[in-house]
């Protein structure tokens, strides 16, 4: 199974590759991310260790079962050949209405195929006010903005 766009990246393909993995985490559909990567994909995400689809899928689930109303922007870093670093922020309440922003970077290592082999993940969350999000729905097709750092 291939799953364009296949490395060795170039600019635009990695850009795609970027935007292509946002929309399918705004989904948050565990089902539909886990399909991105390999039947062994290995990820560290901040200080849990997953190794394969199916517990992608479970830690996905888990995730979205708790970071309730979720939206992400992620953000070309860098790449290489078959490799791709991301900044990214997302925001998400908590069961008792607290809002959150995450910061966090991302490495990624692609298979021949254009699955994913290998994401490792750097998450820090910081408390906000409900007035403070600036992340909402999908992003515009136009929107090239550059993530705030703060």
């Amino acid at each position: 199974m291939n799953r364009p766009p296949l490395p060795p990246f170039t600019l635009d393909s990695a850009l795609l590759k970027v935007q292509a993995a946002e929309d399918a985490w705004n989904t948050r559909d565990p089902y539909r991310v886990a399909q991105a990567y390999t039947p062994d994909s290995v990820w560290r995400n901040r200080d849990e260790f997953i190794t394969g689809r199916a517990a992608i899928q479970d830690f996905l689930r888990r995730k979205w079962e708790r970071e309730l109303d979720y939206v992400l922007r992620k953000q070309l870093w860098a790449f290489t050949e078959n490799r791709i670093a991301v900044r990214f922020q997302y925001e998400w309440h908590d069961h008792s209405g607290q809002w959150w922003r995450s910061y966090g970077n991302e490495q990624w290592s692609f298979a021949p195929n254009g699955l994913m082999e290998r994401r490792e993940a750097s998450i820090n969350d910081v408390r906000i006010e409900s007035d403070q999000r600036r992340i909402f729905g999908a992003r515009p097709a136009h929107d090239t903005t550059d993530l705030p750092v703060h």
